[in-house]
Order: structure tokens, then C-alpha cells, then sequence
């Protein structure tokens, strides 16, 4: 099995998301890196569709979890309530046990609500008292977030940041694309009717597969470089080691969607901007655009 369900999957996004074939593209490079998503933009641009259509292709079990500024932790973990005819207490699962979840408006809620994600993100798993679940390898977080200087948001901490490997926006569709759009009279049938084209165990074998690219060492010094440059330069957010990672396994995820068993320096120019740039600099003085310029900046300096 190669691209070929893939490249399927982004075709039959052109019936549900108009002129979105490249966000497609970039979501399954990262689900393929085994990474977790943030797509930042205003409301109404197609975030949700977008998680939804991904969701139905792919035949996760999705979870939505919608973020408010009162939201608890709990109410996302679960809790545990007293069990009058056993005298004990049982553990009732929360929304983030699941296979794909969508956290929409992340960060609508604050910090402390936010932090009840880090785990999961981080080890795939989730402690609870004594007790300790494992969710599937294929389990991934997409997020969306309304950009920073709405009213009501707060911003993600770098820790929270930190573990989204990829971060894009959704953009507007052209005047041709608007005008498709306006045309349909009910969109969400478009979702309802979208079929499943791979399956989880089939996605597990894909990600397999592009574990097995062959990265050299020349390219592992350019990624060292990049992270050296954030790490010298004071005006810069230091990446971390695990932007490291996720820029390789990215990497390797866009060299095996065009085909290759190798990664080029094209690989990591391309894929850099979305690991990278939301980690670079503060969010309170930064949008998505500001980002992946100063990370096409740092590159430049490469």
C-alpha cells in the first residue's frame, strides 16, 4: 500500500472543502508524523469541516470537545462518582477518550483547563488516581483556535504549544470557490456522505512505512542548525529537542507523500514554517502569518 488511498482522500476533499487540498495534504503529513495539529483562524473558514471530513475518511471514532472559559479538566478526563450499590467509586470516561478529538476553540478556555491535555498529547495515555489508560498510536489532537486578539481567548502556554507539531490556518477560498460554496444548499450532507477510504490499522501501517525514510546526516545538521539559531538569538523562543523531532518525522511524512524514500532539504524548507514557527516567538505578539515569515527568516539565515 502506497499514496494511492491518500492522494483519494485529498480528491474527495475537493467536494466538502473548496480549494483546501494542500491543508488536507498538510494535516495527513502530520497524522502520518504521529503529531498533533493546531489550525488558527477567524470563525467560519471551515476548521470544524475540516476535522470532520478527516475523521470520516479515515473511520476514527471522533470526539468533540468544545472549549469554554468555564470548562473544567474533569469535564475532558472524566471523574469518578460514588457507586451506592458497590459503596466504591467508578471512573466515568471523558470526550478525551477517543481516537481522533476535536478540541474546537482551545483556547477559549483558560490555561488550567488547557493543561488537562498535556499528557495525553505528550504519552498517548492518561493517569487518573492509580489507574493508568493507554490510547491507540494513532490517537491524535486536532485543534482549532480563533486568533489571539478576539475577545474571549486566552493565550495556549509555550508547553501547550509545544506539543501541537504542526500549526496552519485555513484561508479563504477564491471568488470562484466563494461562489460553489454560496451555491449549496446544505453543506453538512456533503460531510454525511463522505466515505471511508482507509482504516486506523491501515493508517498504522502507513505511518510504519514512513518511519522507515531514510533521512542523512546532512540533513539532521541543517535541522541542528535551525535549532541552534532559535537558541543563540535572544529574540527568539528556544525550540526545543522535540521540534527537532517533529521536524524530522514531518519530513520524512512529506517525502513519502511525494514519493520518495528519501528526504530532501526541500522536505525540511517546506515543513519548517508549520513545525516551527508557532514556537519561535510569543503568541501575544505574533499571528500565523508573522510566524511563518520569522521562520522563513531563520531558515534564510541557514
Amino acid at each position: 500500500m502506497s499514496t494511492e488511498k491518500i492522494m483519494e482522500i485529498i480528491e474527495n476533499s475537493k467536494a466538502v472543502l473548496k480549494g483546501k487540498e494542500d491543508k488536507i495534504k498538510l494535516v495527513i503529513c502530520n497524522l502520518l508524523a504521529q503529531g498533533h495539529t493546531l489550525v488558527e483562524d477567524s470563525p467560519g473558514v471551515g476548521k470544524t469541516t475540516l476535522v470532520k471530513f478527516i475523521s470520516k475518511s479515515f473511520g476514527f471514532q471522533m470526539s468533540r470537545i468544545q472549549f469554554t472559559n468555564d470548562i473544567l479538566p474533569s469535564d475532558i478526563i472524566g471523574t469518578s462518582i460514588f457507586n451506592k450499590t458497590t459503596s466504591t467509586f467508578d471512573f466515568h470516561k471523558g470526550p478525551i477518550f477517543g481516537e481522533l478529538i476535536l478540541a474546537d476553540e482551545l483556547n477559549r478556555a483558560p490555561p488550567k483547563t488547557q493543561s488537562a491535555l498535556l499528557q495525553v498529547m505528550e504519552e498517548r495515555s492518561i493517569s487518573v488516581e492509580t489507574n493508568q489508560f493507554e490510547l491507540p498510536d494513532y490517537f491524535s489532537v486536532i485543534a482549532t483556535q480563533n486568533p489571539h486578539m478576539q475577545i474571549g481567548t486566552f493565550d495556549l502556554p509555550e508547553s501547550q504549544l509545544d506539543r501541537f507539531s504542526l500549526k496552519m490556518d485555513m484561508g479563504y477560498p477564491s471568488k470562484d470557490e466563494t461562489i460553489l460554496l454560496l451555491k449549496e444548499v446544505d453543506p453538512a450532507k456533503k460531510i454525511e456522505n463522505t466515505q471511508q477510504v482507509l482504516t486506523p490499522t491501515e493508517l498504522i501501517e502507513l505511518q510504519n512505512k514512513t518511519k522507515k525514510i531514510h533521512i542523512d546526516d546532512s540533513i539532521l545538521e541543517l535541522i541542528f542548525n535551525l535549532l541552534d539559531v532559535s537558541r543563540i538569538n535572544k529574540d527568539l523562543i528556544p525550540l526545543s529537542n522535540r521540534c527537532g523531532q517533529d521536524l524530522v518525522r514531518a519530513s520524512k511524512s512529506w517525502a513519502f507523500l511525494n514519493n520518495r524514500d528519501y528526504v530532501l532539504p526541500d522536505d525540511v524548507h517546506y515543513i519548517f514554517p508549520y513545525v516551527a514557527g508557532h514556537r519561535l516567538v510569543h503568541p501575544e505578539n505574533s499571528d500565523i502569518s508573522f510566524e511563518h515569515k520569522l521562520a522563513e527568516q531563520v531558515l534564510n539565515q541557514i
